[in-house]
């Protein structure tokens, strides 16, 4: 029945689930934010965090140690970013083509090291919730908001304090900089290479998170193509938060809202084809785009090169 979505206890669960779906999202466009308002568009994230997914999987299955799998897809991510820096700044590669090779890379690589590592669908202990004391006695919102695993307790503190970087600090200045005019931020003694790098670097760091929240929190389990795409929802959500980490969490949030919506229709039977309602997240992404596309500006240097002159 419809009316059954209505239901407190049903509400509940997709206000906590929903929650825990927007961790990677969360990781993986915060990173992704400050890429591009450095001026560069990585669309390899999804193949970092395929790769962050199945290294911390690999991590946490050979020695039954979660942080080493948070280690692991952290250096994974980051290395892949700094490849990344390299073929767009050094070597001014379009940076819409080179993030596809590098999602092809990590879709390959990761799905070639599973075959090959593990051959199977097996799973691990991951990450549990934890109840913060008090706030999750409280009658309705406690255990949703207040008892999830680490890594979503982080992930959502992790918005004020990419907002408090980039708006606060010589280095959130020094990042807005180089994505708005590079060429006076050079003028002014910026290096405009290396901002960009941090910043590219970071965002695979961060998408290495994403892909072990999916691994080791929430799903704990690897397969083939385990993202699914969620690394380019992520890239979208960017554009739908305006650049701004605050931003980034709204759309987080309301793509995951209905992404928990659609799964509770299907573990309640409604009457709904299941097509229709898998399709549901990815409409609303693309209706919020369009509409967030009208009134926002992105940063003027985003995708394109920097050569210094002289």
């Amino acid at each position: 029945m419809i009316s059954d979505i209505f239901s407190t206890t049903v509400l509940l669960g997709i206000l906590a689930s929903g929650i825990r779906l927007a961790t990677p999202y969360l990781y993986a466009g915060i990173g992704e934010t400050f890429s591009q308002r450095s001026g560069v568009l990585n669309l390899g994230v999804e193949g970092q965090m395929l790769m962050g997914a199945f290294m911390s999987f690999y991590a946490v299955y050979v020695t039954g140690n979660l942080w080493w799998g948070l280690i692991v897809a952290m250096l994974v991510g980051g290395l892949m970013g700094l490849a990344m820096a390299f073929v767009t700044v050094d070597l001014h590669a379009k940076q819409g083509i080179s993030g596809i090779g590098f999602y092809l890379f990590g879709l390959g690589a990761s799905d070639l090291l599973f075959r090959t590592l593990i051959g199977s669908v097996e799973t691990v202990s991951g990450f549990r919730p934890i109840a913060i004391p008090l706030l999750s006695q409280i009658p309705y919102i406690g255990p949703v908001f207040f008892n999830q695993n680490l890594l979503v307790y982080i992930a959502f503190l992790l918005v004020p304090t990419a907002w408090f970087v980039l708006n606060q600090t010589t280095f959130g200045l020094k990042v807005r900089a180089v994505g708005e005019n590079p060429q006076a931020a050079d003028s002014l003694g910026v290096s405009v290479r290396g901002v960009r790098y941090t910043t590219i670097t970071m965002g695979g760091v961060f998408s290495g998170l994403a892909g072990a929240s999916l691994s080791i929190a929430l799903l704990n389990v690897f397969q083939q193509n385990l993202t699914s795409g969620l690394g380019f929802i992520a890239v979208a959500l960017v554009y739908f938060g305006g650049w701004r980490p605050w931003g980034v969490m709204v759309g987080a949030l309301l793509f995951s809202m209905v992404n928990s919506l659609q799964l509770w229709i299907q573990v309640l039977g409604i009457p709904i084809p299941s097509d229709i309602a898998v399709m549901m997240p990815y409409v609303l992404t693309i209706v919020a785009l369009v509409v967030s596309m009208q009134r926002m500006r992105s940063p003027a240097a985003l995708t394109k090169p920097f050569v210094r002159e002289g």
